[in-house]
C-alpha cells in the first residue's frame, strides 16, 4: 500500500463531511527522521510499537517511512483554555478542527456536569482529542460570565440557571462546598474580575461582568485544596492576578491585558516584577490567551498599548521562571491561533514550541508520558513539511497525524486497511515463496531480497513533499 499517496489524499484534501477515524495501533519505522526534543531538532531513526516509542525496530512493521532528514516530527499541540468542546453541539462543530490543526490535548474550563456527561463518550474515541473538563465554574451572583451565557441577564435569570455556580461570600462558600465538590472533576474554576473596584457592583450595567470577592476566592481555594482539588482562577486585571496568587490558585487563566472592556489605563494590566516572582515561588502556572485580544475591537492606539503590556507581562513572567501554558480562549479556534499570537509578540520559537508540545500537555494530563520521543513515551506526533523553528507556518498544514501509534485520517478505507499492510523481518514474502516452489533458480536468488513497494511522493497543498514511505506484504493499494 502506498502510504504517501493515501495520507496526502486524507490529510491535505479532506472532505469536511467526513470525520476523522483512527486505524488500529500500528508499528512504525521512521528512518532518517528529524524531531523536536524541546530544545532543538534531533536526527536519527524512531520506532513505534503498541502505541509507544521503543528503542529497537519491531519484528513486525506496518509502516516504514524514510523521511530523508527533510520532514520534521513534533509532538501534538495542547490547548489549555477553551470552551468549544464542553457541549455536544460544540463537540460536533469543533472536535475535528482540533485534530485537523494537530491539537490532541485540551482543557475546557466552564462546563456543567450534564453537558459534559454527553460529551465524554465522544471524547473516548481514539480519533478524538483528549480533554480535561472543569465542571465547577464559580462566580459571584452578579459575576462573569453570566452576561455572556444568559439571553437576558438579570438576578432572576442568574438564580435559575445551573451551568455556573453562584457564591456571594466566604460563608456561602463553606455552605455550598459539598454541592460544588459533587459536580466532579479534579479542578474548580473561580472568577475574579475587577476585584479591586467593589464600587462597580452598584452599576446596573456591570451585572454579569464582575466576579468573586478576594475573600470568597480564598475560601473556595482553601476548601478545594483540603479535598485534593486544584484551582484555576480567571482574572482580568493585574490586581485580580495578585488576588489569585493571594488566594493560592494553582493556575491563572488569562494574561492580564487580553481585554480592556472598561477602557482602563493600560497600566491596570501590568504585572509587577514582585508579583511575577511570587507566582514563580508559588509555582502558579499562567495560561497565556493573548490571541483573545483580537476579539475586542479597540482604537489602534489602545490596542497597541495592550499588546505592549502583554509583551512586558510575558517577559517578566519568563524572567521570573513562571510556568506558562498555551491557551487561546478563542471559541472558534484552537491553540494554533495562540501560537501565532505568541510568535507575533516575539516569544522565542524553541520555547514556544516546547510550551505547546511538552509543558502544556503534561500540565493537562500529569499522569501520562506525553510530549516526548523517548522509549516508553506515547507515540503521538505530527509530521510537518519543514522546520517550525524557522517557519511557523508549517504548523498550519501537518502532513500526517498519529495518535498513540494510530494513523488519524478522514478516509475510512485508509483507517480500516492500514494495519493490513504489514511486513516482518521473519516472514518470507508470499510471492517469492511461491516462485521457490516452482524450482526456478532465478526465483531462488530473488527470494532472498525483501519485496518492496515504492510509495508515491506525498503532496501538501498541491506541492511535492519529500517524504517517502514503504509498505510490504499482502495488502494492495486502496
Amino acid at each position: 500500500m502506498a502510504l504517501t499517496c493515501s495520507f496526502s489524499q486524507a490529510q491535505t484534501s479532506p472532505s469536511p463531511q467526513q470525520p476523522y477515524q483512527a486505524s488500529a495501533p500500528l508499528s512504525w519505522e521512521l528512518k532518517n527522521a528529524r524531531w523536536f526534543d524541546g530544545q532543538k531538532i534531533q536526527r536519527g531513526s524512531l520506532y513505534v510499537e503498541n502505541g509507544v516509542f521503543v528503542a529497537k525496530k519491531p519484528a513486525k512493521v506496518n509502516r516504514k517511512m524514510d523521511l530523508r532528514h527533510q520532514q520534521v516530527l513534533i509532538n501534538p499541540l495542547a490547548e489549555a483554555h477553551n470552551h468549544n468542546l464542553q457541549t455536544a453541539w460544540g463537540w460536533g462543530q469543533f472536535a475535528d478542527k482540533y485534530i485537523d490543526e494537530g491539537v490532541f490535548y485540551a482543557a475546557m474550563l466552564c462546563g456543567d456536569p450534564a453537558g459534559v456527561a454527553e460529551v465524554q463518550p465522544l471524547a473516548a474515541s481514539p480519533a478524538a482529542p483528549d480533554v480535561s473538563f472543569v465542571t465547577a465554574c464559580i462566580t459571584s451572583p452578579d459575576g462573569y460570565p453570566l452576561a455572556a451565557v444568559l439571553p437576558e441577564p438579570s438576578p432572576e435569570a442568574a438564580a435559575a440557571q445551573r451551568q455556573i455556580v453562584l457564591v456571594g461570600s466566604p460563608e456561602q462558600a463553606r455552605d455550598q462546598w459539598p454541592a460544588i465538590k459533587a459536580r466532579g472533576g479534579a479542578w474548580i474554576r473561580v472568577v475574579l474580575a475587577h476585584s479591586e473596584r467593589p464600587e462597580l457592583r452598584q452599576q446596573p450595567g456591570m451585572f454579569g461582568r464582575l466576579g468573586l470577592t478576594p475573600e470568597t476566592a480564598t475560601e473556595l481555594t482553601r476548601q478545594a485544596h483540603a479535598d485534593g482539588l486544584r484551582v484555576v482562577a480567571h482574572v482580568e486585571t493585574a490586581a485580580d492576578f495578585a488576588a489569585a496568587l493571594a488566594a493560592g490558585a494553582d493556575a491563572i487563566a488569562h494574561l492580564p491585558g487580553y481585554a480592556n472592556t472598561l477602557n482602563e489605563p493600560a497600566g491596570t494590566f501590568a504585572i509587577s516584577e514582585a508579583i511575577a516572582a511570587q507566582a514563580a515561588r508559588q509555582r502558579t502556572a499562567v495560561i497565556t490567551t493573548t490571541a483573545a485580544a483580537g476579539l475586542f475591537k479597540l482604537e489602534p492606539d489602545a490596542q497597541a498599548a495592550l499588546r505592549e503590556v502583554q509583551r512586558t507581562n510575558l517577559s517578566r513572567l519568563q524572567a521570573a521562571g513562571v510556568a506558562l501554558l498555551v491557551g487561546s480562549d478563542v471559541f472558534v479556534g484552537t491553540a494554533r491561533v495562540e501560537l501565532h499570537a505568541l510568535d507575533d509578540l516575539g516569544l522565542d520559537r524553541a520555547t514556544l514550541l516546547r510550551l505547546a508540545t511538552q509543558d502544556t500537555p503534561r500540565a493537562l494530563f500529569p499522569g501520562r508520558k506525553i510530549g516526548c520521543f523517548e522509549p516508553g513515551c506515547e507515540a503521538s506526533f505530527l509530521v510537518l513539511g519543514d522546520d517550525p523553528l524557522t517557519d511557523m507556518d508549517t504548523l498550519d498544514m501537518p502532513l500526517l497525524r498519529v495518535k498513540q501509534g494510530r494513523l488519524l485520517t478522514r478516509l475510512a478505507e485508509v483507517a480500516a486497511s492500514s494495519s493490513q499492510a504489514s511486513a516482518s523481518t521473519a516472514d518470507v514474502p508470499v510471492k517469492k515463496a511461491a516462485a521457490k516452489k516452482k524450482g526456478s533458480a532465478k526465483s531462488k536468488a530473488s527470494s532472498k531480497a525483501p519485496a518492496k513497494a515504492s510509495g508515491k511522493k506525498a503532496t501538501q497543498a498541491g506541492k511535492p513533499a519529500k517524504a517517502q514511505t514503504k509498505a510490504t506484504g499482502k495488502a494492495k493499494p486502496r
